[in-house]
């Protein structure tokens, strides 16, 4: 246990380390900017150790759920534990978020914890970190778009189309598949299984938020195309006054 608590102070402070070099480096930049390209990075990072963890090394969370960690599931638990400790903590300080993601980022540090103490389930858990951080890079890139001033673009579309399907993919059907073959397998022990269900659980909670955009984007779109329908006529009806 005192090599993982060294290596989690070890991540904590590389992500520390990244944030306050971008923020020397983007000096122009606001400190949001730049906490986001932190997680920009672990995003991506993330996706791709679990991703090779769940695909080539395994084995398949699916149907060999509650196994003894391996090394490499290990590592991909530090990173995310060192990064969650390090975004909590700043979201904090700058009391940027709501109750809802400082829940997110309370259950995954416990969750990781949890699962690094009892040397098991890491599958799953790097499967959780896979499906939750898979939507990183776009909601990410989604805020830079409006930062920038290119969110009206059809880029901003594109970014928002893209995160919704992606989310309700992995968080809604793949992860509700995940979670079943949790509950049903006799392997996982019980507070893990109660662990799985809080993250499904906070998914929805995200998924009530996503509807309401969606439906306030599909407003927004409907009313666009009929600003630019009356505009076209406008222009018919002046060029044959003409």
């Amino acid at each position: 246990m005192s090599l993982v608590v060294v290596g989690t102070l070890l991540c904590l402070s590389c992500w520390v380390s990244l944030y306050f070099i971008l923020c020397n480096v983007n000096g122009s930049r606001s400190y949001e900017w730049n906490c986001r390209l932190v997680t920009l990075v672990h995003g991506i990072l993330a996706v791709c150790i679990t991703g090779y963890i769940g695909y080539v090394d395994g084995p398949w969370p699916f149907t060999n759920p509650g196994t003894k960690n391996s090394p490499l599931q290990i590592s991909a638990m530090l990173v995310s534990l060192g990064y969650f400790i390090f975004d909590m903590a700043w979201c904090v300080y700058f009391r940027t978020e709501g109750p809802v993601m400082l829940a997110h980022h309370t259950m995954s540090i416990l969750g990781i914890l949890l699962t690094l103490w009892l040397g098991e389930s890491g599958i799953e858990a790097c499967a959780v970190l896979f499906g939750s951080e898979i939507t990183n890079p776009l909601l990410q890139a989604r805020w830079f778009i409006k930062q920038t001033g290119h969110y009206g673009t059809r880029l901003g579309d594109i970014v928002d189309v893209l995160f919704v399907l992606l989310f309700v993919v992995m968080r809604v059907f793949v992860g509700g598949t995940m979670l079943y073959c949790e509950l049903i397998s006799p392997n996982p022990r019980f507070f893990i299984k109660c662990g799985g269900v809080a993250m499904y659980a906070l998914s929805w909670v995200f998924m009530v938020d996503i509807v309401r955009f969606c439906i306030k984007k599909s407003k927004s779109w409907q009313k666009q195309r009929r600003d630019q329908q009356e505009t076209v006529a406008a222009n018919g009806h002046e060029g044959k006054n003409d």
